[in-house]
């Protein structure tokens, strides 16, 4: 608090009188009532005189993040997008990491999971780099199930991938944990039935409507950018291109409206279904970057996701894209219906 140069117009008595009640309630956190019978006056007069100890310049009130954050562009993404929570970070400067979903995107998610999770919650996590960032980054969990939402890109890196991050989120919350030892992508239907059939997975399926908050990540459909478009062959590529896809999420196909397309590839994947995704309470997408901002847009249409952790070069493009408004997130309405 400061006297301003405003604020001299009042006498010395309001001056000290004011100076003491703004003390109370905005240092001290005493209620408005308390001040009153403290000074012996109504609270009506109390409100008076703080606020126009905001007016005169007697109280500056200074609203301050972590400089990493911005508020501004998280509570205008929030409102565009009719989404629970927005939280976007700076983007990396140049000459420092520039790969789409950096590291800092997980550190942050870490934390807003470690708000949004409660105890007996089952928390659900999909393969994505941004994901296992997330999970290296957690340092605190209440206790709770752990899921593993897919299959891994290669299962013979899961020990440094999506099992690795279920692991580590179990670790940490003091719960179980339930991994998926399979590939995400499978040569045909019938392999990924059979493996979905298989007691571990089973088990791991059997989880998926208990989930109340699940991570997921996203990717636009271009090389190093979706994990599932490199597991393709070109020719499969091609073809789920000439349908329209704009963005993965889980190994589902999104065009630029949300729909979801090339459905036929879900079939081969080991990946909770879309469905089920909609009736997840709560699910937070991680991703960010100019090469995924689109593909976020499309994933935010298509009613899976209630809350995203992005970063300001992302941001920009989705509070500025010239499609209309999509309806909120939170409605989780399917643009297919």
């Amino acid at each position: 608090m400061s006297a301003g140069r405003s604020a001299l117009r009042m006498g010395p008595a309001e001056l000290v009188q004011a100076a003491a009640m703004a003390r109370r309630f905005y240092l001290e956190g005493k209620s408005k009532i308390q001040i009153a019978e403290e000074f012996g006056v109504s609270r009506f007069k109390v409100a008076r005189v703080l606020e126009t100890a905001l007016e005169r310049d007697l109280v500056r009130i200074e609203i301050r993040v972590p400089a990493e954050l911005d508020a501004e562009r998280s509570d205008a993404l929030r409102a565009r997008y009719g989404l629970r929570h927005a939280v976007v970070v700076e983007s990396p400067t140049e000459g420092e990491d520039e790969s789409p979903d950096p590291e800092n995107l997980g550190e942050v998610a870490a934390d807003l999971l470690g708000e949004l999770v409660t105890e007996g919650d089952v928390l659900g996590l999909a393969w994505g780099r941004s994901t296992i960032h997330m999970a290296a980054a957690l340092d605190r969990l209440p206790p709770c199930t752990v899921v593993q939402l897919t299959g891994v890109y290669d299962a013979g890196t899961a020990e440094r991938g999506s099992v690795e991050a279920v692991r580590r989120a179990a670790q940490v919350s003091g719960g179980e944990a339930h991994p998926i030892y399979a590939p995400m992508l499978l040569p045909d239907p019938a392999t990924a039935a059979a493996l979905r059939n298989q007691t571990g997975i089973a088990r791991a399926f059997e989880y998926f409507d208990k989930v109340t908050v699940a991570c997921v990540s996203i990717g636009s459909w271009e090389p190093g950018i979706s994990t599932v478009h490199d597991m393709l062959s070109d020719e499969e590529r091609a073809h789920y291109a000439s349908l329209g896809v704009a963005a993965e999420m889980s190994a589902h196909l999104f065009d630029a409206d949300g729909r979801r397309v090339g459905r036929d590839l879900g079939e081969r994947c080991i990946t909770v279904e879309a469905d089920r995704l909609r009736r997840i309470p709560e699910v937070v997408a991680i991703a960010g970057g100019q090469r995924k901002a689109a593909a976020i847009g499309a994933v935010l249409r298509s009613g899976l996701v209630t809350s995203l952790v992005t970063d300001t070069a992302a941001a920009d493009y989705l509070l500025t894209e010239s499609r209309p408004a999509p309806r909120p997130a939170l409605e989780r309405a399917d643009p297919d219906d």
